[in-house]
């Protein structure tokens, strides 16, 4: 399924003797190279497994395996589809992957030895998307139940007393799906539990992404937080519906990343700039509308999603049908590249440590300034996008609004925004 990206080129060789040398390496020039290529410019690690799970928004790896990005800058790319989030963070720990999609709350579990996995230090230099995910609900609950988590408590509070909570799954217990589904619980008054699920009003339990449809199917839960297009895949099959997008608890919320561990990440500088030089590329692509339906083709495949492209490429262009008669059209769709979406914010990393901290996966206040620091690596992206002549829209440290009315300012006191919310478990 290879084909060429008609990326245009407007780099040129130097006439240095060492860079003639490296004549056939120009091809992998970028766009708005400025610059001699030297052999010190190769990959360190020149072969790169990637990981991914079946998910929409695993397609900047994928785009840019196909359309040969990978290897314009100098990376023989193999692509490797896990079985869950779980196997997906192993394989990079054990070094079977050298780079993956993740979800953003996952290298800063790991880096913290959090979640029951050995501490292993993990870095993100690159954000893949924005928004694109949803909460779903049983068709059980249609007509009673939309956007407004408050609709829900009463139905909740019934069946705890009845001896039978309800049931609502996420895909990780520190990672995105499982923090959207516990924020939209508690602005309804339910309370979700610890993160070994004392004091819960429900159960919260964990299903890999591509197995939603299949556990709702059969009755074993209630609802479920997860990405595209597992959502949309639902309606389809006349499962369930959508009770809101993610993006409107949180409008241009981060989401998965390009994550590696810290020691490769130290010892190969320059594979990682490769590997984010290549992701560039596919994600200005694929934000481009009229490519979204050759996207959704492209990571339907069996290899990767294994779904209609029709079933992904909907929302992809912000044509959301909830299932339950609303149709709406989003313009807060899942992004790649625009809005300085590609930029590692310190920010998403600390209001991650706050949600963390409320439900009691950290033993006491996490330090927030240094993970922050540790995991969020807006060096190694400004390094690279000034590499390649790209110019973006920096660091920020502005307040982030959600739903429920509350703002999130970084640069606030988080001890005390993690502990304002009115539902909360936290420890120590």
């Amino acid at each position: 399924m290879k084909t060429d990206l008609p990326l245009s080129r407007r780099g040129f060789l130097s006439t240095s003797t060492k860079a003639t040398a490296l004549g056939l390496l120009a091809a992998g020039l970028p766009a708005r190279w400025a610059g001699a290529q030297t052999a010190s410019d190769a990959p360190e690690t020149p072969h790169i497994n990637f990981g991914i799970i079946a998910l929409t928004d695993c397609s900047p790896i994928v785009v840019a395996h196909e359309k040969g990005l990978f290897k314009k800058y100098g990376i023989e790319s193999t692509v490797t589809k896990g079985a869950s989030w779980a196997a997906i963070r192993d394989s990079l720990s054990n070094g079977d992957i050298q780079a993956t999609h993740m979800l953003i709350g996952m290298p800063i579990a790991s880096t913290m030895g959090l979640g029951g996995a050995p501490k292993k230090p993990m870095v993100v230099p690159w954000i893949l998307n924005r928004n694109g995910q949803a909460i779903t609900l049983a068709n059980s609950l249609k007509g009673k139940v939309a956007a407004d988590p408050k609709a829900l408590k009463p139905l909740v509070d019934a069946a705890k007393a009845g001896g039978n909570p309800m049931t609502f799954a996420m895909t990780f217990p520190p990672g995105t799906h499982a923090m959207w589904i516990r924020y939209w619980l508690a602005a309804g008054g339910i309370n979700p539990g610890d993160a070994a699920g004392a004091g819960a009003d429900v159960s919260l339990i964990t299903i890999p992404p591509p197995q939603m449809v299949a556990n709702m199917k059969v009755g074993k839960m209630d609802g479920f937080c997860v990405g595209e297009p597992w959502n949309a895949k639902c309606i389809v099959d006349d499962i369930g519906f959508t009770a809101t997008t993610t993006q409107a608890i949180w409008k241009d919320h981060p989401e998965k990343v390009c994550a590696f561990t810290e020691e490769f990440a130290a010892k190969n500088p320059k594979t990682v700039k490769a590997v984010l030089k290549a992701l560039h590329e596919a994600s200005v692509w694929m934000d481009e509308m009229k490519n979204r339906e050759e996207l959704a083709k492209i990571v339907s495949a069996p290899t990767y999603i294994n779904c209609p492209p029709e079933s992904i490429l909907g929302r992809l262009q912000g044509k959301y049908d909830m299932g339950d008669g609303r149709k709406v059209r989003d313009p807060d769709y899942m992004v790649f590249s625009e809005r300085n979406c590609n930029y590692p914010q310190p920010k998403y990393a600390k209001w991650w440590l706050t949600q963390l901290r409320r439900w009691g996966f950290t033993d006491g206040a996490p330090d927030y300034e240094g993970v922050a620091k540790q995991v969020m690596r807006n060096d190694i992206y400004e390094e690279t996008m000034k590499e390649l002549g790209v110019s973006h829209g920096g660091l920020s440290n502005s307040p982030e609004k959600f739903f429920d009315g509350s703002t999130f300012d970084p640069a606030a006191d988080l001890e005390a925004y993690a502990a304002s919310f009115a539902i909360k478990t936290p420890k120590g």
